[in-house]
């Protein structure tokens, strides 16, 4: 074993020949340092990407915040390591280790994972490998720490079933409490590790992968997911916080720059709008709301402890909160003369007015991000994202009119039944808004377009459409790349094969895990970089494990087919998203649920959370004939069916 004396001496000998040491240092202003022998358990929350990018995530902040909150439990961090590190690191004999107190991974209680996307399965075997800690669950033992994760990846946890101990499927603020809380028990009882599993396995929104297996149609796709004990729930239901904690304030100061140099503070979870490709909008509802007066204390005291200018007002859709301008001007007013950046990063255009361009036209900012996602109104209407090209113009008009002069539009192509001539509008309708920034501020209007790749995530109603092949997207992409150029105008996009990867590992099932090892044990790793990312790899490890990647993604699924994700329950039903699929065959709508309910299923299942929530805006009719208390939903005894 490795002690952080030995490790901070080796680093003396790294750090000098590697691009920016701070990354790997720790000592930052607002860190969390606790007596190592004066806690009962210790938990490295690892982020398994570089330091720049993993510093600005939210959800492991508000982890760490909560943890160390507990007097009885100490939490550190941990990053993968850019290359050139992993090469000294490796040379060196140095483990992977935690910022606060370099204590190498090996030596804490629990590891918890972070995968908000499935491009850092890799990283996470090499974050395991680099920590000398088995890449397999069932070649662990008692003298291992436990292994779990959370994200928005882990909806699908199947692909990563082989490596992970437990998964935190939902919201973690209260689980990962009762995690800890299981694992002290199973400490002081002395008993198996697969007694430990056990003890997860009955906490409200834990899968414990070991506890379960998938059974196969002579076609390949799953038959079933059935438990192998009794007490494992199937299936396993989101966790979910009935109210929002209070927002995080003292943030960990970085020494150098990262993806965003910002106070995060979340206004509002979940998303009503119903966009039938969003995976996001989908896992996490319903919507909860902080009140004005709670986001502008806490961003009071996030400016003391830190300094940073820039506020992040997230959620999926900021524009949708209840009280948007009255927040705003709040902010303006409570800060006034501090010169503070204040970025709203999810805007919708239907609800994004005249008065809230206003109230932040004092902010340092140059221009706005709209996702209109699609270009034609037909095309919007399959993906449930009614808004019409005036209202796009009328928006865009107003935004350039007040003096801003470069706004980006993100589209998405792929989307199901979708032809050349659709996207093609994207080139039209971004020449159209340009020129109503040119009517408004001369040739100073600046348009970017953002062009990624449709995904058919699990839990959403597209989860039934197959993907475009490589040679329809780079069709597409070369129409857009061709067509959408000139001065003011700008094009981003995706690698296809990107796509594909990301495809193939929301979608796949237990046997994927074959191939992410694979691709790993060839060098994968990385795969969100472009610079690092090697598709030669991947199809490689798809051959030598004998599955067809096109199995995953090109095909269209029958509505009566089990997916490898249907015992991971997001409180929605498989019904109503197949209602919504067949919907968006015909090219009907739904109307925002804030102004009426369609019986999703989220609201009946977490019915109590009205009682916990009584000043939210809008009320579902089912609530009141289907009231299930949210005390009654313990986890391992509640069974709701999956519904095919």
């Amino acid at each position: 074993m490795h002690s952080p004396e030995e490790i901070d001496a080796r680093l003396e000998r790294i750090l000098p020949v590697v691009q920016k040491p701070a990354r790997y240092t720790g000592g930052e202003l607002n860190q969390v340092v606790k007596a190592w022998e004066a806690v009962n358990t210790r938990v490295a929350l690892v982020f398994p990407d570089i330091y720049d990018l993993g510093m600005s995530n939210l959800g492991w902040m508000i982890l760490y915040d909560l943890l160390n909150r507990r007097p009885d439990t100490l939490a550190e961090r941990a990053f993968s390591p850019a290359d050139d590190m992993e090469t000294a690191m490796r040379r060196a004999g140095v483990p992977l280790y935690s910022l606060e107190t370099h204590h190498p991974l090996a030596d804490f209680d629990i590891l918890g994972f972070s995968l908000p996307y499935e491009t850092l399965y890799t990283n996470t075997l090499n974050a395991l490998d680099l920590a000398g800690i088995p890449l397999l669950a069932s070649q662990r033992t008692t003298a291992h720490p436990l292994v779990i994760a959370g994200g928005h990846a882990t909806f699908n946890p199947e692909p990563m079933h082989a490596f992970i101990d437990a998964f935190a499927i939902g919201e973690g603020e209260e689980v990962l409490g009762e995690i800890v809380n299981a694992f002290q028990e199973w400490k002081r009882s002395g008993a198996s590790r697969h007694e430990l599993l056990l003890r997860l396995s009955a906490i409200w929104g834990v899968y414990v992968p070991a506890l379960y297996q998938a059974e196969y149609d002579p076609d390949g796709a799953v038959s079933r997911v059935e438990r192998l004990v009794e007490s494992a729930p199937l299936p396993v239901l989101k966790r979910i916080v009935p109210r929002l904690p209070p927002p995080v304030t003292r943030f960990i100061v970085p020494y150098l720059d990262t993806v965003h140099n910002r106070i995060p503070i979340e206004i509002m979870r979940g998303c009503t709008r119903g966009c039938r490709f969003c995976h996001a909008g989908m896992i996490n509802r319903p919507v909860r709301e902080r009140s004005v007066d709670e986001i502008v204390e806490a961003l009071d005291q996030a400016l003391q402890a830190t300094g940073i200018e820039e506020v992040g007002l997230l959620s999926l859709s900021s524009s949708d909160y209840t009280h948007i301008l009255e927040l705003v001007q709040a902010v303006s007013t409570r800060f006034a003369g501090r010169h503070l950046n204040i970025s709203l990063p999810s805007l919708r255009i239907e609800s994004f007015s005249a008065d809230l361009m206003d109230a932040l036209h004092d902010s340092r900012r140059s221009g706005f991000t709209l996702a209109p996602e699609a270009a034609t109104e037909h095309m919007r209407e399959i993906i449930n994202k009614p808004v019409s090209t005036d209202q796009l113009l009328e928006t865009a008009r107003a935004i350039f009119s007040r003096g801003w002069h470069h706004l980006k539009l993100y589209f998405m192509i792929g989307h199901p039944s979708e032809t050349l001539e659709e996207v093609r509008a994207i080139v039209d309708v971004c020449r159209a808004v340009q020129a109503e920034g040119r009517k408004a501020i001369g040739r100073r209007a600046e348009v970017t377009a953002g062009v990624s790749t449709f995904i058919p995530k699990p839990h959403t109603p597209f989860q039934w459409a197959p993907c475009d092949t490589l040679d329809q997207i780079q069709a597409k992409q070369e129409l857009l790349r061709r067509e959408l150029r000139g001065p003011g105008l700008k094009l981003n996009w995706n690698p296809p094969e990107t796509t594909l990867l990301e495809a193939w590992l929301s979608r796949g099932d237990r046997r994927m895990s074959e191939v992410i090892l694979r691709a790993w044990q060839l060098g994968a790793r990385f795969d969100a970089w472009n610079d690092f990312f090697r598709y030669d790899l991947w199809l490689q490890a798809f051959q030598e494990t004998g599955l067809d990647p096109a199995f995953y993604t090109h095909r269209p699924r029958p509505l009566d087919e089990v997916f490898p994700w249907d015992h991971i329950n997001p409180g929605l039903r498989k019904k109503f998203l197949a209602e919504d699929y067949r919907w968006s065959l015909a090219g009907k709508t739904r109307m925002d649920c804030r102004e009426r309910c369609f019986a999703c299923g989220i609201l009946p299942t977490f019915a109590d959370l009205r009682r916990h929530n009584p000043g939210e805006a809008w009320q579902c009719p089912e609530v009141k004939t289907r009231r299930i208390p949210l005390a009654s939903l313990p986890g391992a005894d509640l069974q709701i069916p999956v519904i095919p």
